[in-house]
């Protein structure tokens, strides 16, 4: 008979420290997942090492955040990359489950007796006004498509978030709302009436939103006065998929924002200004500014200075973050000061260089 080592636990004792049911630990036996550190040859009893516990509760944890076992499996034994590939994959789609489940719960709760409730929210008066003033200068203006001219305004239980977009740039500001009652939902309001709304709340420390049944209306109210503004109609679009389609970026770059803003308008009206990457510097045309990056690659891009250079101003802080995933591909351009805002800019082709 195999004698098992006197500090190892029976199946029963090691399930009981964590957490984890005796036929599970025998299924994930079964699977290779976690194998016992010993088992008996005559008897099949599993004997399992105090050393095994942290694997144990991290599988435990990963399987009731719902990962499937090869991707458990993944994270476990998996190099590093690979296990974050694994896990923001599997969080962007647990969060796309769970907007969709809101989403029917929501419908369902409006068609039950006593109609859809209307949702309040409570934010800072200058917040308000500062995520109106930051994400507006992305919104569109082409009449064939007046949803763009709209900011989309978005708000669940942990956040309530602006943005808008013209298909050639992104603006996104998350706010955290100090109080927030009613089902998650959503309001397309015009540009400009936001823009209204918030200077109106700038001077008042604390608004209350009120969205009424099916983004009917937003309300802006406090105890001495409010207003309202009619929600658009129309499919804004899917601004989530494009961020979550995006790449880690492979550069990042930290400038001087006003220095950047200063170098763009002195191309003039250029239709496209060569921006390029390098080591500690930044090169706008023929403009160099001194910068803050690790790699030595050079990387080049085109950016239209009239889509660039309002994503600067709406951010804030003396310094601006640039994040690049490829030459091709939308650039981040976040706030250094406030991570809660966030602009996409896309760039564009530049003539070819003269011989």
């Amino acid at each position: 008979m195999d004698n098992a080592t006197p500090d190892l636990m029976s199946i029963s004792a090691f399930a009981r420290r964590v957490g984890l049911a005796p036929s599970a630990l025998r299924f994930y036996d079964d699977c290779r997942v976690l194998t016992p550190a010993h088992v008996d040859g005559a008897t099949g009893y599993r004997s399992y090492s105090p050393a095994q516990e942290t694997r144990a509760r991290l599988l435990r944890g990963l399987r009731e955040a719902g990962l499937a076992l090869a991707d458990v499996a993944a994270v476990l034994d998996g190099p590093p990359d690979r296990a974050r590939e694994v896990l923001e994959r599997h969080r962007v789609a647990a969060r796309a489950r769970g907007r969709a489940a809101d989403a029917a719960i929501t419908a369902v709760l409006a068609g039950l007796p006593g109609g859809p409730r209307t949702t309040e929210f409570t934010l800072g008066g200058a917040e308000l006004a500062s995520a109106a003033r930051q994400v507006t200068p992305a919104a569109g203006r082409d009449a064939a498509h007046p949803e763009l001219g709209c900011v989309l305004v978005e708000f669940d239980q942990d956040e309530v978030r602006f943005v808008a977009t013209d298909r050639y740039r992104l603006a996104l500001r998350t706010l955290r709302p100090a109080a927030l009652t009613g089902p998650a939902g959503r309001v397309l309001v015009e540009a400009d009436a936001l823009l209204g709304l918030g200077a109106w709340a700038a001077r008042i420390a604390e608004v209350t939103l009120a969205v009424g049944p099916a983004g009917v209306t937003l309300a802006v109210r406090h105890p001495g006065g409010s207003r309202e503004v009619a929600g658009a109609a129309g499919e804004y679009p899917a601004y989530r998929d494009v961020l979550a389609a995006l790449p880690a970026p492979r550069h990042r770059v930290l400038v001087d924002r006003a220095a950047l803003l200063g170098a763009l308008e002195a191309c003039g009206d250029a239709p496209a200004v060569a921006v390029e990457l390098g080591r500690d510097r930044l090169l706008v045309a023929d403009h160099e500014l001194p910068a803050l990056r690790a790699e030595a690659e050079p990387v080049r891009l085109g950016f239209d200075p009239a889509v660039l250079a309002p994503a600067l101003e709406a951010s804030v802080g003396p310094d601006v973050l640039l994040e690049v995933a490829g030459p091709a591909l939308p650039v981040l351009v976040r706030s250094a000061d406030q991570g809660s805002f966030t602009a996409l800019v896309m760039p564009v082709a530049l003539p070819a260089r003269r011989a």
